[in-house]
């Protein structure tokens, strides 16, 4: 990607994804787009979420369909080749490493930039003084919280102008909710796009600006997102609520 574009400017354009798990045919079709946004992936467990990340990431390589950012075709490409193009992933359940300390799980994906507001492991530090302060510890020898903040700022330093996040709130107490939710507003208002998968209606109202509703591997609703949070009937019928 040449250095004159804008990455904050391009969009996110998935077409007609199909991704297997053997002869499961878990994403069924699916399209959609997201720009300089947050928007959000909505539906009850086992319908696929997850696997719609993954296949973005080329964590599972999706049979067919298209992926581009850009002019960039991303399906065919490696994990690694990826995230180079401005993808940034925080798994669910964080997927930290026992054996590495906050500071290590940091420096491990850190991508330097010629940028002078490039995200380092010190700006993660600032931005997150929970986990500054336990810099040296394990990465799992955190609260949940913290963990989540980590998984945040591992993604950040390889400097992604997108960030796909899975289940953020997941076994986190309602005061980390809140700090999740004010990291994805600054995060947001820093020029990120996020694509948030999220079980926790109070975080996903409070953030997303439009949805999704996934159900069996398809998209079968969109909308903006107050107009489906003020929609009772919407509520219930998608989601249960």
């Amino acid at each position: 990607m040449s250095n004159s574009t804008n990455v904050s400017s391009l969009k996110m354009v998935v077409s007609d994804l199909h991704t297997y798990y053997g002869d499961a045919h878990i994403i069924q079709g699916c399209s959609f787009e997201i720009g300089r946004e947050c928007v959000g992936v909505l539906g009850r467990n086992g319908m696929g979420k997850t696997t719609l990340l993954r296949s973005i990431m080329g964590l599972t390589p999706p049979k067919s369909g298209s992926i581009k950012y850009g002019n960039t075709e991303l399906i065919g490409k490696a994990p690694f080749e990826i995230a180079r193009e401005g993808l940034g992933y925080v798994p669910q359940g964080r997927k930290l490493f026992p054996s590495l300390t906050v500071e290590e799980h940091l420096f491990l994906t850190y991508v330097r930039k010629d940028n002078p507001n490039h995200w380092t492991p010190q700006k993660v530090f600032d931005m997150f003084p929970e986990i500054d302060r336990r810099r040296k510890l394990s990465g799992t020898k955190l609260s949940g919280g913290e963990q989540q903040m980590l998984a945040i700022g591992r993604a950040l330093v390889t400097n992604p102008s997108i960030i796909l996040l899975d289940e953020p709130s997941e076994g986190l107490a309602p005061v980390a909710n809140d700090r999740v939710i004010e990291i994805c507003k600054e995060l947001i208002q820093s020029g990120i796009a996020i694509l948030l998968v999220e079980q926790n209606v109070h975080v996903a109202e409070a953030i997303i600006e439009r949805l999704y509703i996934f159900d069996k591997g398809q998209i079968i609703h969109q909308s903006h997102a107050s107009d489906f949070f003020d929609n009772k009937e919407l509520r219930q019928k998608y989601l249960g609520i």
